[in-house]
């Protein structure tokens, strides 16, 4: 049993959580995005497992899954989560190109541009895989969709749903040449996002959580939704906004299922 805060593998997980882990290295915190990861097949380096879980330990040592038994000192050493679960794992994981989400071949996705808390990063991906949209593209300086926070309040969607990062200027160019709507979210003066978010293969931008979006970005896409407030109320937190177009963009897909 590991029981040193000095261990290798407990201060591997430091590293990764702190963002100084090798390429593709995630750290995933809790038996939840554990067994999501194993479900989608994500490889995993190791699971340390605290005596809570020994039920949970035992069923991943049967599937093959490295799982070192550890002390909660250990475990909660590895851990960056304020509360930790008791089992902390290092997972290999990417995402893809951004603009290879655009080859879909009717895609539904949801764009972030400069989306900087990572919380809602990991928020909006798991709405985008409840509701049915066909991918999340987090672009240009928008926090990783691999950073344990991300993965953390994706809670496994991340590993279910395709991901891409990149430039917003390169997916916009793509989605122009693949004929892929373009459809800009804008605190005022767009279309009601009923009225906008059609049965077509569509891009939904949403923007940084104070900033929006770059003015450049919005000129650039095909259209501008948005959403309807109360006047004494001038924004929402971006992922509940994305969430609402999540919502809109998808509703297509739930009119064509049989009653």
């Amino acid at each position: 049993m590991i029981t040193s805060r000095q261990h290798p593998f407990v201060q591997r997980c430091r590293a990764v959580a702190a963002g100084r882990g090798e390429a593709d290295d995630v750290l995933l915190d809790g038996a939840h995005v554990v067994a999501d990861a194993i479900e989608a097949g994500v490889r995993l380096e190791g699971v340390l497992v605290d005596d809570r879980h020994d039920r949970l330990a035992e069923a991943w040592q049967a599937r093959g899954i490295a799982v070192l038994h550890a002390s909660a000192a250990a475990t909660e050493a590895a851990s960056p989560v304020r509360s930790p679960s008791g089992i902390v794992a290092i997972a290999r994981w990417a995402p893809a190109e951004a603009v290879t989400l655009l080859a879909q071949s009717h895609p539904r996705l949801v764009g972030l541009v400069g989306v900087q808390d990572p919380g809602n990063v990991g928020t909006i991906i798991r709405s985008a895989d409840a509701l049915g949209a066909t991918g999340v593209l987090v672009l240009d300086d928008s926090a990783a969709p691999g950073g344990w926070k991300a993965l953390r309040s994706a809670v496994g969607s991340t590993f279910r749903l395709p991901v891409g990062v990149g430039p917003a200027a390169d997916v916009l160019a793509e989605a122009r040449r693949r004929q892929v709507r373009t459809v800009a979210s804008v605190a005022t003066s767009g279309a009601a996002p009923d009225a906008g978010l059609l049965d077509v293969p569509l891009l939904v931008l949403v923007g940084n959580e104070g900033a929006g979006l770059p003015p450049d970005l919005v000129d650039a896409c095909d259209q501008r939704v948005t959403l309807p407030m109360r006047a004494r109320v001038n924004s929402l937190n971006v992922a509940t906004s994305a969430a609402i177009l999540l919502w809109e963009m998808t509703r297509p897909l739930r009119d064509r299922r049989p009653s």
